[in-house]
């Protein structure tokens, strides 16, 4: 049976309606209580959230319902999603849950749960979740809160682990910090200040309605002017919950997930960190990352391995053959090394680390890589058909691909959340690659009623 709340991120939606509104984050809570009761004898939850001005009320709605069944919350407060991670492995907590909608709008919020390995619940055990909350729901009643105090120790034992990863000083470095007026708006300032950077801070004043908006990973803008303005070696943009990093150049130039993996493949392929289970070096991606990583990645003779879009499968994918780098283009890139999840913050050490070992500039770093032009169009559809039904539309695929051959590739693929078919075409040349998309994406329009 397919799960109805929880997603490939948790449950999503916006705060205060349905799933989001009281009663379901009470019964989630409950949920939650009930399943650690099973799985640990004097169960404890860590509790974390982002900058959202709907956390607190959440945050209390789901300690309210485990305190039901006697389980103890401990509270991070404002904290990243890798950092509730990481203190839900390393701690004594049975399970560790994150109020957060990631790069969404503050109207959006989430509720993310890691188990003690600090993976994300498996899909059985989220489905059980779900028939309990049902039934809680239905029981009715008033939900009840728990008051929250935040344990600031956990944030700073997080602080704490990143520095030590970072191993040597950032002395000399100028640092242009965007954080998305989110999670990490106090703790990236501490972390590279502490390490010896200097540091400028943009996107760190949240008002509980400010995350993202028109900062952070997804708006790079400012930041791009920031770090040319103040001759800074580097930029970082994260998102809301800090789970990825998006880099600026000294430049001014972009470097996605992309680059990040190119260049981190590469260095923990010199140092012998980069192996798997079949003795290959390889790392894996989604579908939506650029030829131009395969191809620096083969140079250097490191296999890629893709999977569908989604930060959940490439872990997965990661975990089933042993890989110890991972990511997605968007900036979500997991170093098994050290963490179980994407995180932001190690990955822009990691970067950092990279640029020391080497020497060289993050401009020449991400020279590395040769980006193909990309274009995706998306095609809004009535109805949602396997392709493989769509004859007209698979004669189009096959003839692009003829076209480019090995110097291009495409993907067409439904969302799973909107009524849209996305067209992703690569190649050498912008024109050729723009004109092919623009014919699949008809014929998708003729054949499903595009509007």
């Amino acid at each position: 049976m397919a799960r109805q709340l929880f997603g490939t991120d948790g449950i999503r939606g916006v705060a205060g309606e349905y799933p989001l509104d009281p009663a379901t984050a009470h019964a989630f809570g409950a949920a939650l209580g009930r399943w650690a009761g099973g799985a640990a004898a004097d169960p404890e939850v860590v509790i974390g959230m982002d900058t959202r001005e709907s956390g607190p009320w959440l945050a209390r709605q789901v300690a309210g319902g485990l305190e039901r069944y006697g389980v103890r919350t401990r509270f991070a407060g404002l904290i990243t999603t890798p950092g509730v991670a990481y203190l839900t492995r390393t701690q004594s907590f049975v399970a560790g849950v994150m109020i957060s909608a990631s790069h969404n709008p503050y109207q959006d919020n989430g509720i993310k749960v890691f188990d003690h390995s600090g993976f994300k619940l498996p899909d059985e055990v989220e489905h059980a979740l779900e028939e309990d909350i049902f039934r809680l729901r239905a029981e009715g009643g008033e939900p009840g809160t728990r008051d929250l105090l935040v344990d600031e120790s956990l944030d700073e034992t997080y602080i704490d682990f990143l520095a030590s990863v970072a191993g040597a000083s950032l002395a000399g470095l100028t640092i242009v910090l965007d954080c998305a007026n989110g999670a990490a708006s106090h703790l990236a300032p501490e972390l590279f200040e502490r390490l010896g950077a200097h540091v400028y801070s943009l996107g760190c004043l949240p008002n509980g309605r400010n995350i993202n908006l028109n900062c952070g990973a997804l708006h790079v803008e400012s930041l791009r002017g920031s770090v040319v303005e103040k001759g800074a070696d580097i930029g970082i943009a994260f998102d809301g919950d800090a789970d990825r990093a998006i880099f600026v150049t000294s430049t001014g130039k972009i470097a996605s997930g992309d680059h990040v993996l190119m260049m981190c493949g590469k260095d923990l392929l010199r140092r012998g960190k980069l192996s798997s289970k079949e003795g290959e070096p390889l790392v894996v991606a989604t579908i939506m990352s650029n030829l131009g990583l395969e191809r620096a990645l083969e140079a250097a003779g490191i296999q890629l391995v893709r999977t569908a879009v989604g930060d959940k499968y490439v872990l997965e994918e990661m975990l089933a053959r042993g890989a110890m780098l991972g990511g997605e283009q968007s900036g979500h890139v997991i170093f098994r090394e050290h963490a179980t999840t994407g995180d932001g913050l190690l990955t822009a050490l990691q970067v950092l680390q990279v640029m020391r070992n080497s020497g060289r500039s993050l401009d020449e770093l991400a020279g590395d890589l040769e980006i193909y032009p990309q274009v995706l169009v998306n095609v809004r559809v009535k109805t949602k058909r396997p392709l493989k039904e769509l004859p007209p539309v698979n004669e189009e695929i096959r003839a692009a691909e003829a076209e480019f051959g090995e110097a291009g590739r495409i993907v067409v693929r439904f969302s799973g959340t909107e009524p849209l078919a996305r067209v992703m075409v690569e190649g050498p040349e912008e024109k050729r690659v723009q004109q092919a998309a623009e014919r699949i994406a008809n014929v998708i329009r003729s054949e499903l009623g595009g509007v």
